[in-house]
């Protein structure tokens, strides 16, 4: 099972891929990076990723109609997509047995990406992500 460095290595090797993070969305912060971030700065942008992935999975607009929650054993959301002129920020959610607060972010090359194919890798290296 990989850590945080493999897992972003392995994401890395997605066609299109520019830059990647494992990222902690109560407080905002950065537990990984490689690769480029978007506006050169990778806390910057950690920290405003946080900022969506927060209200998605705390805002009950977004729990499954179900309304389970993230006391689930799966997260009340998969993940996030923003999509501009150029490219795809994907935020995964990742599920820990502790309190489930870190995502996967890759940003995502439009022309040479695949955003079929980095949502499931995405997933994958969720569920192997070792952390701790």
């Amino acid at each position: 099972m990989p850590g945080i460095d493999e897992c972003l290595l392995e994401v890395m090797r997605l066609s299109g891929a520019r830059g990647a993070a494992v990222v902690d969305w109560i407080s905002g912060l950065a537990l990984g990076t490689v690769g480029e971030a978007p506006g050169g700065d990778h806390e910057t942008m950690a920290a405003e990723a946080a900022e969506l992935a927060r209200i998605a999975a705390e805002y009950q607009s977004f729990a499954p109609a179900d309304g389970s929650d993230w006391s689930d054993d799966e997260t009340p959301v998969d993940d996030l997509i923003i999509t501009n002129r150029d490219s795809y920020h994907l935020l995964h959610f990742v599920r820990t047995t502790f309190d489930s607060s870190v995502f996967l972010y890759l940003w995502l090359g439009r022309a040479e990406g695949n955003l079929a194919l980095a949502r499931i890798r995405l997933r994958e290296m969720a569920r192997q992500l070792v952390l701790g």
